[in-house]
């Protein structure tokens, strides 16, 4: 077409209307007798020049037959197109359009309509478009008065909604549809309030999702994309709003379906087995089904491990746990049916299907879905998506339950490892405990230990193994053994951790290094924290591969971190251990703690290291109460690290309790030295030990003298009711070791002798030398 035109300046008024269009009429003469203004415009010709002449002058013949005569009865009107020349000597195109007058008397005969051709066919076209839109339009078209009630429908809604105008036109949208929603955008009012917003703002309003069923398929609901736009005089005052909608309810219908598809990647999420069966009946209600039930085979839910298959339910062994259930509420008040399945409904459709938790070949449960009258039942895409859905959750439920298999015998292993009763000792008074992490981290391998050792002292460890889980366990398992066997030789613990480091660097802790050089022995990188705490002197020695420092609460005092060098990690080497030494008074408390007590993802180290301060100085409760105060200010439930905690509060000997003597180095001296050690004995109340210890003292003395260096000094500690600690130090370096004397021997029994009347004897070596020390348990009588 030649009359491509912005709608916004064409003029939609007809142009064959007779008030303004070029009119003519003529008599059965042929003779003009009524000329419009019109006519003077479209012809060039004024009324004058025209009226009482002959129509055929100037206008050719549209018939065949001259404007003359009376028009036949019944006459049709006649349409012709045709060109003329205009008195400029312009040429134009033109339709004229002639009907015929009844007169009883003559005189008119015809009126003859004319319009220029390109403006007819842009009206015609117009016209068509509107009846088109009325008759044939896939959209459903609504016009709204003011008053927000219908005034106008096409065809289309009739044939969708089964209305008929009359019934239609005249009411309010809210009425016709009583069980119409909003579907989205999210939050949306009903439609009644976006019309008078339209209305009101002149703001178009696009793609609203509308739902309802409707009078022609009460039982399921459709959906309609909505569009509204406001309609307006020539001078821009409202008229109403015009609605355009289009059935999409195929397209919403797979929409959700992609949108459950999407959730799907949810379920599971959480690890947990019977959190996972409820992530699926969640997204399956309402939208797939009206309820839901997953079950799930006992072994599943108790996360025990499958030996095989388990039997099918119903079989013996096969018994299925109900863990998950979810159905939607209907009231009994009218409302939507939002988002439900089945608009088209064939035989044999089911209303419920059961479909089995399969992994790996093992049955881990079912999932049954149910859909409730007057609801289709389930079609071909549906139960490919609630396969789909149950495919992905058998995925998730097995490996919940071999997460939750795994992490259960990780923790016990951890437990087993961990001392389960830690060691009584007069040095120090002691509370601990282990917190796994929450989640899929779950165990990990930190922990901790009190070491009783020589002289009344104890050794205090905390360390902490990169990693979670069995591996990490395990390798906590083997560090602690490792150094309980360290920190039986009484090594300083810069020292102790020099060689623990060596071992590990070495890739092996009681076990020969594996041939892949790919190896990487999992203890690298680990962490550990050794202190020796000495209740004769009150000092506590402590050295750090890579942890934390402990948090020292003297009494009178405020907690604070202990300034202490941390030297590297286990087995990264490039730097040594320092010991720190500190006197603490008695009464003094200790925390020794890993990382993940002080640290995780929403708190930085320095502000859970304040908590960990503020909590020891409640220095009043019990350490087992301060403990649980710490504990329960970690994120609950949401630690994404496993933490280890030892408190400590530190005791002295009293000085009545331990005395001391340098003995000459003559063999003269072992008589004196052990009649002082028996005359201290019976000071203390102990003249029942009073042989085993002389025996003891002698036997200790006498090698010192025969095979050590001076300084020789003898020193006997009584652990309160418990030991009796007999020390003998001297200036060497050389280590006494048993063996068993032949009968030719004249020596080489006195320490048989000693190992045979004491509970525990060794040698710890210092900068000054030596030092061989005996415990005896008090109350024994030998």
């Amino acid at each position: 077409m030649s009359f491509v035109q912005p709608a916004i300046e064409v003029d939609h008024t007809n142009p064959f209307d007779a008030t303004t269009a070029a009119t003519v009429i003529v008599d059965e003469r042929g003779v003009v007798i009524g000329w419009s203004p019109a006519a003077e415009d479209l012809f060039g010709r004024p009324a004058r020049a025209v009226v009482g002449r002959s129509l055929t002058e100037f206008l050719p013949d549209m018939t065949g037959q001259p404007w003359v005569g009376a028009p036949a009865l019944g006459e049709p009107t006649r349409t012709a197109h045709s060109t003329f020349l205009r008195p400029d000597g312009s040429m134009t195109h033109i339709v004229l359009r002639s009907s015929p007058l009844g007169h009883p008397a003559g005189g008119a005969a015809r009126i003859v309509v004319a319009a220029e051709a390109e403006r007819a066919e842009r009206w015609v076209t117009d016209r068509s478009l509107l009846d088109g839109l009325y008759t044939q339009s896939p959209l459903v078209l609504t016009i709204y008065g003011p008053d927000l009630r219908v005034h106008w429908i096409n065809n289309r809604l009739y044939e969708e909604m089964g209305f008929s105008p009359d019934e239609w036109v005249g009411q309010h949208i809210s009425d016709l549809l009583p069980l119409g929603a909003v579907l989205s955008p999210a939050g949306s009012a009903n439609l009644e309030e976006i019309i008078e917003r339209v209305l009101g703002t002149g703001e178009p309003v696009f793609d609203v999702m509308y739902g309802s069923p409707t009078p022609a398929d009460p039982e399921h609901q459709w959906v309609w994309s909505c569009s509204y736009f406001r309609l307006e005089d020539p001078e821009g005052n409202p008229l109403g709003v015009c609605e355009s909608a289009f059935e999409i309810t195929e397209r919403y219908e797979e929409g959700v379906r992609l949108a459950l598809l999407g959730r799907a990647s949810q379920i599971g999420a959480s690890l947990d087995v019977v959190g996972t069966a409820e992530d699926l009946a969640r997204a399956a209600v309402p939208e797939l089904a009206d309820r839901a039930e997953i079950r799930l085979a006992e072994y599943v839910v108790t996360g025990a491990p499958a030996g095989g298959p388990p039997a099918p339910p119903g079989k013996e062994g096969g018994a299925l746990r109900r863990v998950a259930e979810r159905s939607s509420v209907r009231r009994l008040t009218p409302e939507p049916w939002l988002g439900f399945f089945g608009r088209s409904r064939a035989d044999g459709d089911p209303q419920r299907i059961v479909l089995p938790l399969e992994a790996g070949g093992a049955m881990l449960g079912t999932a049954s879905f149910t859909r409730a009258l007057p609801r289709h039942g389930f079609t071909g895409q549906d139960q490919a998506l609630a396969m789909e859905l149950v495919s992905r959750t058998a995925v998730a439920v097995d490996n919940a339950r071999r997460y939750a298999h795994e992490h259960g015998v990780a923790l016990a292993l951890q437990r087993s490892l961990l001392p389960r009763r830690l060691p009584e000792a007069t040095a120090a008074e002691v509370a601990h405990r282990y917190v796994p992490a929450a989640g899929p981290l779950g165990v990990g391998g930190d922990w901790y230990d009190v070491i009783p050792l020589s002289g009344a002292r104890v050794g205090l460890v905390v360390g902490d193994v990169v990693g979670h889980g069995l591996d990490a366990a395990a390798t906590m398992g083997r560090l602690r053994t490792t150094v309980r066997a360290l920190a039986a030789l009484d090594l300083t613990p810069d020292e102790l951790l020099a060689r623990l480091d060596d071992l590990v660097a070495q890739a092996h802790i009681g076990i020969h290094r594996p041939s892949a050089p790919s190896f990487e022995d999992p203890a690298l990188g680990a962490t550990c924290l050794y202190g020796v705490y000495d209740p004769v002197s009150g000092t506590f020695s402590v050295a750090s591969a890579g942890h934390p420092s402990p948090v020292v609460a003297v009494t009178g005092q405020s907690a604070t971190p202990l300034d202490l060098p941390v030297g590297p990690p286990l087995g990264i080497g490039g730097l040594p251990f320092e010991s720190t030494d500190i006197h603490l008074p008695k009464g003094s408390r200790i925390a020794l703690y890993t990382d993940g007590l002080v640290q995780d993802r929403d708190q930085d180290a320095d502000v859970g290291l304040k908590a960990l301060t503020r909590a020891m100085d409640r220095g009043r409760t019990s350490l087992a109460e301060t403990c649980d105060s710490i504990i329960a200010a970690r994120s609950d439930g949401l630690a994404e690290d496993d933490a280890a905690l030892l408190l400590v509060r530190v005791h002295a000997l009293d000085a009545d309790s331990m005395v001391s003597q340098q003995v000459p180095r003559d063999p003269s001296a072992v008589a004196a030295t052990r009649t002082r050690a028996g005359r201290q004995l019976e000071k203390w109340g102990l003249q029942d030990m009073t042989f085993t210890a002389e025996l003891v003292v002698s036997e200790l003395v006498t090698n010192a003298i025969r095979y050590g260096e001076e300084p020789i000094s003898l020193r006997l500690l009584r652990d309160r009711d418990r030991t009796l600690i007999c020390e003998i130090s001297d200036g060497g370096h050389t280590s006494p070791y048993l063996r068993r004397a032949t009968t030719e021997d004249e020596g080489g029994r006195g320490l048989f002798l000693v190992a045979q009347f004491t509970d525990r004897w060794g040698t710890r070596f210092s900068r000054e030398g030596k030092t061989i020390w005996t415990e005896l348990r008090l109350g024994d009588n030998i």
